[in-house]
């Protein structure tokens, strides 16, 4: 355990003396070396090594999340540089020089907020003063602090004297946001990125701190804290400090779970087997328990995200995965509780619950929103994906019989996804797609059956390449066994991903199942000239010539020959323009601009 040299006999000097201020830990157990750096090893290497080669640059960018050490390694530089016995990599900590700097004091260290010192005045102001050489130290150190908060002309102001200061100044600079800094800052400075403190460290610090206190704690306590930070090691020795006021003398897993609002990790286990098992009366029943016992709803689904993750890594690594969020006594059952769904559900689950997070932040009605969610988590195995309902529409489309029915869960092939929906009174089963080897489709192409052949052939093929060819007109027969689809010119970049060699042999592939006969597939953009040809001959037609042409051109049609046959209904009228290219509907088809009326 790496402690800072002195901080337990400070301690005990404060509790001598009977000093009534307290200070709080993160103040207390500060690093006070760079060896005392802890997740931190890579850049405090590299600053020790440019202090032992005198390679100490003159100005420096620590950047990284909250709470990682960026300002304790800046004064820890600050000490290195100025020391009695410096420059050194080890500075001593007991010369006054050290102890100013350590308690935030030196004269000839400036520790300015970036937050409140962040105009131009206060730029002229160090500019001014970075020719006057240091009190008594070194080098005149500047640690700027959230230095991205500085207005671009402050900046812009500073940008001369940070390329070529004194020889006696140094720069420091700590952000949490290197984006917000102009590049021409960034390539004056060094610059050091500190990752997230891991958990596993983290608990071995807050160990140390504990026993430093002279109090006790739990391991799972201590693994809870170290998980709430989030990879800030000072977000962890506040919360630390305070539950020791909050529990006494012994830190437990009960006493965090009441002081945070959060769930035990067996009432965790509970909802999560309730949803897992389709028992949504049992999940509500379990979250009115939470509620009457004070939890907290947003604690309640970041801990559900956080299991639901767990499930998401146990069914990818297996039950030796690592870094859970859960306690390893409770690891058995997270295992069996992965093996019982799939892992497509998992991912919709997360996907349901991230939802639910974002909508109680603006919501005042946390409790319903949470219990739709356990309610949906429960239900994810009943939902049809996006592809299966283009299929039954497809269906439903080329024949007038309706959809077959089907067991609520799914096949094993058809897991659900995130992107799946539901279909009140349309269920699922295996054979509700038919089989291109069987009798159901015709082994003829023809005329009459382009229509549904052609909705099959979409719903065999990827939904890339069947979306585009959705755009395209229906297809014409051209010749013998040779397929012409066109597409408007408003449909070019369509056109041109399905006349890709790849995807014209995919479409003659699946039309090779379905018939039982080989085909050709030509993809053509419908040509303006060509249309105002046709316009032309209209105009310049006989009106009876053209009425009786369009309808026998309308009687060719899929859906209104569809419709005469089973409806026995009769053409009564065709619209002026029948015949030019249809809008696009939504489905990818073209409406015909005809009228079919009930004999």
């Amino acid at each position: 355990m790496r402690n800072a040299p002195g901080v337990f006999g400070n301690m005990a000097k404060q509790k001598a003396a009977g000093t009534e201020s307290y200070t709080v830990l993160a103040r207390r157990y500060r690093p006070q070396q760079f060896s005392d750096l802890v997740g931190q090893e890579p850049v405090a290497q590299a600053l020790v090594n440019a202090l032992k080669s005198n390679r100490v640059a003159h100005a420096y960018l620590f950047t990284g999340a909250r709470g990682v050490g960026k300002t304790s390694t800046a004064r820890i530089l600050a000490k290195a540089l100025n020391c009695v016995r410096g420059p050194t990599a080890t500075p001593c900590n007991a010369c006054e020089i050290c102890q100013s700097i350590a308690a935030g004091e030196d004269v000839d260290v400036l520790e300015i907020d970036g937050a409140s010192n962040r105009g131009i005045d206060e730029v002229r102001e160090i500019r001014q003063n970075v020719q006057y050489r240091p009190s008594r130290s070194r080098y005149k150190i500047y640690i700027v602090d959230e230095v991205h908060m500085l207005t671009p002309q402050a900046f812009n102001a500073l940008l001369k004297t940070l390329e070529e200061p004194p020889e006696h100044v140094k720069f420091i600079f700590a952000t949490t946001e290197a984006q917000k800094i102009p590049i021409t800052i960034l390539s004056r400075c060094q610059r050091f990125d500190f990752a997230g403190i891991g958990t596993a460290e983290i608990v071995e610090r807050l160990r140390g701190i504990v026993q430093g206190e002279r109090m006790e704690a739990d391991d799972e306590a201590l693994a809870l804290v170290a998980r709430r930070a989030g990879g800030s090691m000072r977000d962890a020795q506040s919360l630390l400090d305070q539950l020791l006021a909050f529990g006494g003398e012994r830190l437990t897993t009960e006493q965090v779970h009441r002081l945070l609002g959060t769930a035990g990790d067996e009432r965790v286990l509970q909802i999560a087997a309730a949803v897992l098992e389709h028992d949504p009366k049992r999940a509500l029943d379990l979250l009115g328990q939470a509620v009457d016992e004070g939890l907290q709803m947003g604690e309640l689904v970041d801990q559900l995200i956080d299991y639901w993750r767990d499930l998401m890594v146990v069914q990818c690594a297996g039950a030796e995965a690592r870094d859970l969020s859960l306690a390893s006594r409770h690891r058995e059952t997270l295992v069996r509780q992965a093996a019982t769904a799939k892992l497509d559900t998992i991912l919709a689950g997360l996907d349901v619950l991230s939802t639910t997070k974002a909508r109680l932040r603006t919501s005042s009605r946390g409790r319903v929103l949470v219990e739709m969610a356990l309610v949906r988590l429960g239900r994810l195995e009943d939902l049809a994906s996006l592809s299966e309902l283009a299929h039954w529409l497809g269906q439903m489309r080329g024949s007038p019989q309706t959809v077959p029915s089907a067991p609520s869960r799914p096949p094993a092939s058809n897991a659900a996804a995130p992107s799946a929906v539901s279909v009140p009174g349309v269920k699922k089963k295996p054979e509700d797609r038919p089989d291109p080897a069987t009798n159901d489709f015709p082994t003829t192409l023809s005329v009459d059956s382009l229509a549904q052949v052609w909705e099959e052939v979409l719903a065999n093929l990827g939904p890339m390449v069947a979306n585009s060819l959705r755009k395209a007109q229906l297809p014409a027969i051209f010749g013998p066994n040779t397929l012409v689809l066109r597409f408007a010119p408003s449909y070019n970049s369509e056109r041109e991903h399905c006349q890709q060699p790849a995807n014209v042999a995919r479409v003659e592939e699946v039309l090779r199942k379905i018939t039982r006969q080989g085909w050709n597939v030509r993809i053509e953009s419908a040509s303006g000239a060509a249309e105002d040809t046709r316009k032309a001959a209209d105009e310049t037609e006989n009106p009876q010539s053209r009425s009786k042409r369009q309808r026998a051109e309308a009687l060719k049609e899929p859906l209104v020959r569809r419709a005469v046959e089973v409806l026995g209904a009769q053409l009564v009228e065709v619209d002026e323009g029948f015949g030019a290219p249809a809008a696009t509907s939504a489905n990818g088809g073209e409406e015909p601009d005809c009228e079919e009326h009930e004999a």
